[in-house]
């Protein structure tokens, strides 16, 4: 797994340490009521062992390892046609999207442009790091995605997300790695954007609560924090994205967590579309729901890294499938 891969899942919400990738991957879960989760991306990078150790030292909760099953232990029904998929007052839903699913709106990725960014690599533009070391760079980057963003509009696989989810009530919930806000605007509501919004700004310094933000910094002024200003301080206002090496919003991990406790008394189905399968821990999901005896499946375009999780494998673009996967 390339960064180039990496950085395509959810169009540039972060991604975290590498671990090397075995026949054993890793899944970082939650350990504890309220911690957060490391974002962590499976490579085969030599220094993966040595990464996993710095992060978890670097972590400020204790983390649990759970084993992701070896490919040779379960293999998908790959299919060449799309079966409705069978959902009844007992179903409880969970969709997780990824960058494929936003690709076919025509929202380029990292992977499409080989891992780079007019010649800057993706942790220059997305990482605190980055950020730290060019600011106006790392707001160039987000602001020509948010003017580019502008003639971006749904496609039929969020139209057929947000309508099951309408169907299903508070029986569905749909997790999101992109950060472009499509979903939303194709209708979706209950919804946990897990790598942040692409229109949404927070401070980098204080706590001041995340506000939506649709202004755009391309002529080298930066933009400041007003509530850090009125106590006489200065402070940069920061994309509220997640980036590399930083945590999930401990909150959305409980939304899911939540969701898939409730769901466990009943038929839960989880789904994941256009995503990569590479970036934990939703690409754990998958091994968390089939611990829980649950109905797996996956749309992609392509096999995913962890195909072999699913029970099920539908190859296609999410905007034909899911249509008529949930025309039931």
């Amino acid at each position: 797994m390339d960064e180039a891969s990496v950085a395509s899942e959810g169009a540039l919400g972060g991604a975290g340490v590498g671990l090397r990738a075995g026949a054993l991957g890793l899944v970082v879960r939650l350990a504890a009521e309220g911690a957060g989760a490391l974002i962590v991306v499976l490579t085969g990078g030599e220094k993966g062992e040595e990464e996993k150790s710095r992060y978890e030292k670097a972590a400020s909760h204790e983390v649990t390892l759970l084993a992701r099953p070896s490919p040779a232990v379960h293999s998908a029904t790959i299919m060449s046609e799309t079966p409705p998929l069978r959902i009844d007052d007992d179903t409880w839903l969970l969709v997780l999207t990824g960058a494929g699913v936003s690709a076919e709106s025509g929202i380029p990725t990292f992977r499409d442009a080989g891992g780079l960014w007019e010649k800057h690599r993706v942790e220059d533009v997305a990482s605190p790091e980055g950020f730290r070391r060019d600011p106006e760079l790392v707001w160039r980057f987000y602001s020509q995605r948010r003017v580019g963003m502008g003639s971006a509009a749904p496609n039929p696989g969020h139209a057929a997300i947000a309508a099951i989810e309408r169907r299903l009530g508070d029986r569905f919930l749909l997790a999101t790695q992109n950060i472009d806000g499509l979903h939303k605007t194709a209708g979706s509501e209950r919804m946990v954007e897990l790598h942040g919004n692409l229109y949404t700004t927070r401070c980098s310094v204080c706590d001041r609560p995340p506000f939506e933000d649709h202004e755009v910094h391309l002529d080298g002024k930066l933009p400041t924090c007003s509530e850090c200003a009125a106590r006489g301080a200065t402070a940069l206002l920061r994309p509220h994205i997640v980036w590399f090496g930083e945590m999930l919003d401990p909150a959305n991990m409980k939304r899911v967590d939540d969701f898939l406790l409730e769901a466990k008394r009943h038929r839960l189905v989880f789904l994941a579309a256009g995503t990569s399968g590479a970036v934990y821990p939703a690409a754990g999901f998958v091994d968390l729901v089939r611990q829980m005896r649950g109905e797996t499946w996956l749309v992609n375009a392509e096999r995913a890294d962890n195909a072999s999780a699913f029970g099920h494998f539908v190859e296609g673009p999410s905007g034909k499938v899911l249509p008529a996967l949930f025309a039931t």
